[in-house]
This record gives C-alpha cells, sequence and structure tokens, in this order.
C-alpha cells in the first residue's frame, strides 16, 4: 500500500490525495508543525509471503509536514488480492528503551481492519480514475490487485493539514502492518520513524 502489499497501496493513495499541493486533511487535534526523522523500513513477514516491497524511498530527512516528500516504491505479489483483505497494524512508541504497544483510538494506532478494499473505496470510489502519479504509472488504488510487479518512479508529494491526535506524541515508533486474506498472512512490513511536533 501496485500488485505489492496493501500497506503500499494505501501510502500510495494516501501521498497521491496529497498531490499536487492538496489538502492532506486528516486532523484529529490541534494544527502543529511536525517533522518525520530517520524513517525505515524492512520486509517482517516468511520467505514464503506472496507480497514483499522491495523498495521504498522518502525524502528528505527530516520530512516537514506541511511540506514537500519526493517518494518511490516498488514490490510485487504472486497472488491477486480480492476483498475482504484484512490488515492488523501494531503501532508502538519507545519508551526508556523498551517498545510500548499503542492502543486503537478512534481507528488510529494498534488496530484490526477487516477489509483494506472498503477502505481504499472510500479513498477513490469504483468507477473514479485512480489519482496521479497512480494513473500515469498503472498503479491501481483499489481492489482488485492482480499479481505482479509494481513501481512508482521518483515522484513529489506535497503533504499539509496533518493534524496529529494528542496521544501521538514526540518519539520514535514501530509500526508494523500485516496483510491477510482468509487466515493466510499475505506480507508485513515494518516502518520504524522518529516524530517531532512544535
Amino acid at each position: 500500500m501496485q500488485n505489492k502489499n496493501i500497506l503500499f497501496a494505501a501510502t500510495l493513495c494516501v501521498l497521491s490525495f496529497c498531490s499536487p499541493r492538496g489538502n492532506c486533511d486528516f486532523q484529529k487535534g490541534p494544527l502543529k508543525s511536525t517533522k518525520v526523522l530517520g524513517f525505515s523500513w524492512e520486509n517482517c513477514g516468511s520467505a514464503k509471503d506472496p507480497a514483499v516491497m522491495k523498495a521504498l524511498s522518502l525524502s528528505p530527512d527530516p520530512i516537514n509536514i506541511p511540506g514537500d516528500v519526493k517518494a518511490n516504491a516498488a514490490g510485487s505479489t504472486s497472488v491477486a488480492f480480492t476483498s475482504p483483505l484484512s490488515v492488523n497494524v501494531t503501532l508502538e512508541k519507545e519508551v526508556a528503551g523498551f517498545w510500548v504497544k499503542v492502543p486503537c483510538v478512534d481507528e488510529l494506532g494498534s488496530c484490526h481492519y477487516s477489509d483494506a478494499c472498503q477502505i481504499l473505496d472510500t479513498l477513490t470510489p469504483p468507477g473514479q480514475d485512480c489519482p496521479e502519479p497512480l494513473h500515469t504509472y498503472g498503479i491501481p488504488c483499489r481492489c482488485p490487485f492482480k499479481a505482479g510487479d509494481y513501481s512508482l518512479p521518483d515522484s513529489d508529494f506535497y503533504l499539509t493539514n496533518v493534524g496529529l491526535p494528542p496521544w501521538l506524541t514526540n518519539g520514535t515508533y514501530k509500526v508494523v502492518g500485516v496483510l491477510g486474506s482468509a487466515g493466510q498472512e499475505l506480507g508485513c512490513l515494518k516502518l520504524i520513524f522518529s516524530l517531532h511536533s512544535a
């Protein structure tokens, strides 16, 4: 969240709605200037998972929100993805050298989403073209996803109006997203980054 995992699809779809100079209004609390620092990622599933991320890059470091971000990504899946497509997200914050799980609050945090396909349909309703640059590069933004390889070359986005919930405070976070269908794991992606809000 583009026949990589839905996490790649969702990431690209969200970024696409922020471009060009669009309004990414995810505000849950008072609007603050935020910096995202030290972004890293890795696949965290087993070697037999059909969906893998091959590349994911965001720059600059730090990413200023509001501000410009450049993204590129590549991934693949050996199986098609159809609804229902579950996503289990575990969000942890580093506290005194330990990872502490952040609970699910208002559908943010460590949450289970029973069907990511429905979420993607709300971002881009069926029948509507996928937003740029997904449309240009033939990357789908909703289910079903065919098996295959997908890539997004360097693309510029503008992130604005992102207000973080008050409980999402400064610190280092780890996000693990597990994509599944019919009780089978399809892919796993781990992200680590630090937040600093002014």
